[in-house]
């Protein structure tokens, strides 16, 4: 969950299963993220952007599909956007605690570990 329960806006256009397809894949990628670098804060771009940005093959070409499709000249700007939302949606939904900032223009996440304590008494048996 986000600290604070900020709003989420909700990413039109997409099917129930490409948008859970999408989600499970952001949430795969936040995951990975947090284990390996789990106290630096993170963007959407972080995760499947720069080097990264070649969506072909992934549930992610979806969001830059409906753009392109429609004729939009900015449809690589737009689904980074509609990329952003579904990320906080995804961390909104987690069961792991994520805290919010700003990076420049972007949003950027990072990982609230729970204490050992707190941990423990949230385990299922």
């Amino acid at each position: 969950m986000l600290i604070g329960n900020p709003p989420v806006n909700n990413v039109g256009g997409l099917d129930d299963a490409q948008r859970a397809a999408i989600k499970a894949f952001l949430q795969g990628a936040a995951y990975t993220w947090c284990k390996h670098r789990d106290e630096n804060w993170f963007a959407a771009r972080d995760l499947v952007g720069g080097d990264d940005f070649d969506w072909q093959g992934t549930p992610l070409i979806a969001l830059y599909s409906k753009y392109a499709d429609a004729g939009r000249a900015d449809a690589v700007e737009r689904a980074g956007i509609d990329l952003g939302w579904m990320l906080k949606a995804v961390l909104s939904e987690d069961r792991r605690n994520f805290e919010e900032g700003r990076g420049g223009m972007v949003k950027i996440y990072r990982w609230v570990r729970a204490t050992p304590d707190a941990e423990a008494s949230n385990a299922s048996p």
